[in-house]
């Protein structure tokens, strides 16, 4: 399994199509902190987003089966497309958009492991990540997509714009509006980091 982990994606798919399982197994464990946590900051429910997760990984399974994965090298762009479509299915489905909920104790951040800390720096580090994912919750939706999809799975401009169904300028503006009303929620409240 640790020679694996140090194959690029591309060799993992092609492994993976020869019939080693473990192959997806080391896809799923390089990308799953990225996937689940963009998926969650969109539909806001951990159990939700769980289900969203595991679709994703059944729709890419299915479809590098069936021989259709044609995205060399950019695999994550690829799952982060799909699991977009899975959350924007969602809300067609339940006929509703996303609802901005404040004040719930749900932590994004269960699945991204971090290093072993004191009690002291472990609080402190989770406070600032429900206050900065509460600011976030605040934000317009399509800012918030933006600034998630950039800063939590790591895509392009380029990318975040194909997937979001804009010009890559558009892109680039949500994102520094995104991040001026966070300086001036922040301002605002008296938040530091």
């Amino acid at each position: 399994m640790q020679a694996l982990s140090k194959l690029a994606d591309i060799e993992l798919i092609r492994l993976f199509c020869d019939g080693n399982q473990q192959a997806m197994e080391t896809l799923v464990l390089r990308h799953k902190d990225k996937l689940y946590t963009s998926i969650f900051f969109l539909v806001k429910d951990k159990y939700l987003a769980e289900d969203i997760f595991q679709d994703v990984f059944i729709k890419i399974i299915d479809t590098v089966r069936a021989g259709r994965y044609t995205e060399e090298g950019k695999f994550l762009p690829w799952a982060m497309r799909i699991a977009h479509n899975c959350c924007v299915d969602h809300f067609r489905k339940v006929k509703r958009t996303p609802v901005i909920r404040n004040g719930e104790n749900q932590d994004v951040f269960e699945m991204i492991s971090f290093t072993e800390e004191n009690a002291e720096t472990a609080l402190i580090k989770q406070q600032r990540h429900d206050r900065v994912q509460q600011l976030l919750f605040q934000l317009p939706e399509d800012q918030r997509e933006v600034i998630i999809l950039r800063h939590y799975a790591d895509m392009s401009f380029k990318d975040i714009a194909q997937l979001t169904n804009c010009s890559i300028n558009t892109a680039l503006g949500r994102m520094r509006y995104g991040l001026i009303n966070l300086r001036k929620m922040m301002t605002q409240r008296q938040i530091s980091l």
